[in-house]
């Protein structure tokens, strides 16, 4: 059972850094284009991509919590680059799926 939670994580790690090597592309691609730097934020992104999940998770976020929290991770991580916010999440999953390296004598 350990082992398909692992692979799971394992999964998901390696989906989310390549979103985020997606974005970090896309973000460079731009920057280059437009002469100055360009990050893509994870609201714009978001709302461009699918607006109604976005009021969705601020429904959820605003009837579970309080609407501080919606507007605090809306001044915050919803600005952050979409490439910072996906890497970090990934390397998460990918160090929660490792595969452990059983400890050997190295003598005996």
């Amino acid at each position: 059972m350990i082992s398909v939670l692992k692979f799971l994580f394992r999964i998901f790690g390696y989906g989310f850094v390549a979103v985020a090597i997606i974005a970090g592309i896309s973000d460079a691609s731009s920057s280059i284009a437009l002469s100055e730097i360009h990050l893509a934020q994870l609201g714009q992104v978001w709302q461009d991509l699918s607006p109604a999940s976005l009021a969705v998770a601020e429904a959820h976020i605003v009837a579970t919590f309080d609407a501080t929290v919606w507007q605090t991770l809306k001044q915050t991580v919803l600005t952050w680059p979409v490439w910072a916010v996906f890497a970090p999440i990934g390397l998460v999953f990918l160090w929660l799926g490792a595969k452990r390296r059983s400890q050997r004598a190295l003598y005996a």
